[in-house]
C-alpha cells in the first residue's frame, strides 16, 4: 500500500522529470502517474530511480531535449519541403524495446516498400516482458522504418512512416 506522501513525491518527480508516465506496483497496489506529454519526440532515454519505501528520494538531474520550435524543418536543395509531406507516422504507444520480427530467426513483419493494410501488425514493442503488437492505423506503403531492431523506444517516438493509399 502506498502512503500519501509517497504518491505526492512520485507526482513531483514525474512532473519535474518530463517523462510521459510512470506505473509502479508495490505490495499489491498499483499507481500510474501521467506527466505532461512533450510536443516533440524525445530522443534521450530518461530513467527515474526506484527507491525502496521509507528511503529518502534522491534528486534527479534535469535532462533537457530540444524544443519543437528549435528544430528546423527538413528542406530539399531548392528550399522546398522534402517528400515527408503527406506521410503518416506510426508512433510507439509505450516505452519499450522495438522488434521488427516475432522472433530473432523470423523475417520482419514489414519492410520498406511493402504495402500494409489498416490493422496489419508492423512490429512488436516489448515492455516489462509483455510483447505488444503494434498495428498500422492506415493502409499504405512503408516509406521508412525509424528505429533499429532491438533498439529502445520512447512513448510517442516515430516507428514507421507510411504513405497512405
Amino acid at each position: 500500500m502506498f502512503k500519501f506522501d509517497e504518491i505526492c513525491e512520485l507526482i513531483r518527480l514525474v512532473g519535474s522529470s518530463g517523462v510521459a508516465a510512470v506505473e509502479i506496483e508495490h505490495g499489491g497496489s498499483r499507481v500510474r502517474i501521467e506527466g505532461v506529454a512533450s510536443a516533440a519526440p524525445v530522443e534521450t532515454v530518461r530513467t527515474v530511480p526506484v527507491v525502496p519505501v521509507g528511503q529518502p528520494t534522491p534528486a534527479a538531474a534535469p535532462v533537457s531535449a530540444p524544443r519543437s520550435d528549435e528544430l528546423a524543418p527538413e528542406e530539399g536543395p531548392s528550399g522546398a519541403p522534402t517528400e515527408e509531406e503527406g506521410l503518416h507516422h506510426v508512433t510507439s504507444p509505450i516505452v519499450g524495446t522495438f522488434y521488427r520480427a516475432p522472433n530473432p530467426d523470423a523475417d520482419p513483419y514489414v519492410r520498406v516498400g511493402d504495402f500494409v493494410e489498416k490493422g496489419q501488425v508492423l512490429c512488436i514493442v516489448e515492455a516489462m516482458k509483455l510483447m505488444n503488437e503494434i498495428e498500422s492505423d492506415v493502409s499504405g506503403t512503408i516509406v521508412k522504418v525509424f528505429p533499429e531492431n532491438a533498439q529502445p523506444v520512447e512513448f510517442g517516438e516515430p516507428l514507421f512512416a507510411i504513405r497512405p493509399a
